[in-house]
């Protein structure tokens, strides 16, 4: 399978320049394929992937508006073009239901005010070296091995991120590492009191990285407001904001990666919620949702899983497993989020309210393996229904019927 390995670059000041300058060039090719492609559709005209590259990126060379496009490698200018390409394939196939998921907008333009920018390159564009990376038309920038590649990089994507650091992301192509057969599997409920609750008892407790780090980024976002815009103490202080959102968000993404590690190392399946977190996310407890980072862990489950050989089984948002009794299956109806622990009036169990739901998410996860539980919903299946014949031996309205 292919995965990317992420490594810290150190460009000196001379390729800092010429980096700069390659992320520009690759922004405004996109942003000239973005309007050479709406342009044609305005005036009716079919126009290919060629035909697009040629125009904004060998054409364009030799006008002197575009002239200076010819001093950055032309690998990244055409993987730029592809870019484009791509959004625009997303934003079709997202109208015609061929794309899965929520809807994809229309591409955007790039601007130049993002504090992001990043190039890609492919084979011919780049080679790897004992000290880090040559790049065409920038040279040989420093990267720190962390860890030894496992294969021969496809791409390479360099990155220069908000808050001034640079880091070379490598395509690389790994094998499988199947763990040995485990008997354990494991339901995990999802929460924001607590970030997981497992069916086995364990309680994983929400870190809340955001929240931590509120005072100082309400400090640094504070110092950024009084800035005049444009000026080099206002950079500065944009800088110091994004250190700070780089610091939660790394902090969060490697205790995510640590604890989807360790559950799929200790069982062969995973059974958990499909939650609509993008429906969560626009609620008012957006912030929360968001600090506790749900889709990445259910994402680094899957995909750690499959490098396994492990089973991760989403079970149905629409499953009540906060209702259903865990020891005789009595659904005692919907419960406010103050409610954290019920006794059932059936079998008079009291339950923790996320250990409950827990519990019940591993049962029908294991129906859902097995093919037992239906699983299909309105996302899966249609929810209006087509007209259906009437029968021969229904009674028929008279005309004459008022």
């Amino acid at each position: 399978m292919l995965v990317r390995y992420r490594y810290r670059a150190y460009p000196t000041p001379g390729q800092t320049q010429l980096l700069a300058r390659a992320f520009g060039c690759a922004r405004v090719v996109f942003n000239d394929a973005l309007l050479a492609r709406r342009d044609a559709y305005a005036a009716g005209e079919k126009i290919s992937d060629t035909q697009v590259q040629r125009r904004v990126v060998t054409l364009a060379k030799t006008t002197p508006q575009r002239q200076w496009l010819g001093e950055v490698a032309s690998v990244a200018l055409v993987q730029a073009c592809q870019d484009a390409r791509r959004a625009y394939r997303n934003w079709f196939d997202s109208l015609s239901g061929k794309r899965k998921g929520r809807k994809v907008g229309h591409p955007r333009f790039r601007s130049r005010k993002d504090n992001r920018a990043s190039i890609r390159l492919t084979r011919n564009g780049f080679s790897v070296t004992t000290g880090g990376v040559r790049v065409a038309k920038v040279g040989d920038v420093r990267v720190v091995w962390s860890r030894v590649l496992p294969s021969v990089p496809s791409s390479v994507t360099v990155i220069r991120e908000a808050d001034g650091r640079y880091y070379a992301s490598f395509v690389v192509e790994v094998a499988d590492t199947p763990l040995p057969q485990s008997t354990n599997d494991v339901g995990i409920d999802l929460g924001l009191t607590n970030l997981a609750v497992l069916s086995t008892g364990e309680v994983i407790e929400n870190p809340r990285y955001l929240r931590r780090k509120a005072r100082a980024l309400a400090r640094a976002q504070k110092s950024l407001a009084r800035k005049t815009k444009g000026s080099i103490r206002r950079a500065k202080a944009v800088h110091r904001v994004a250190v700070q959102h780089r610091k939660v968000r790394d902090t969060r993404l490697d205790a995510h990666h640590k604890l989807a590690h360790r559950i799929v190392g200790e069982n062969q399946a995973i059974y958990v919620e499909d939650l609509a977190v993008s429906g969560l996310a626009r609620t008012r407890l957006a912030k929360s949702v968001a600090d506790a980072g749900w889709s990445t862990l259910v994402r680094l489950l899957e995909e750690k899983a499959l490098r396994c050989h492990r089973t991760v089984v989403k079970v149905s948002r629409w499953f009540p497993s906060s209702r259903l009794c865990s020891e005789c299956g009595f659904n005692s109806g919907k419960k406010p989020l103050a409610v954290r622990s019920w006794t059932c009036t059936e079998c008079g169990v009291t339950h923790d309210r996320d250990l409950n739901a827990a519990r019940n998410i591993l049962v029908e996860g294991r129906m859902v393996a097995a093919g037992l539980a239906e699983t299909l919903n309105a996302r899966g299946g249609g929810v209006r229904l087509g007209l259906v014949p009437a029968a021969a031996c229904e009674a028929r309205t008279h005309q004459g019927a008022a």
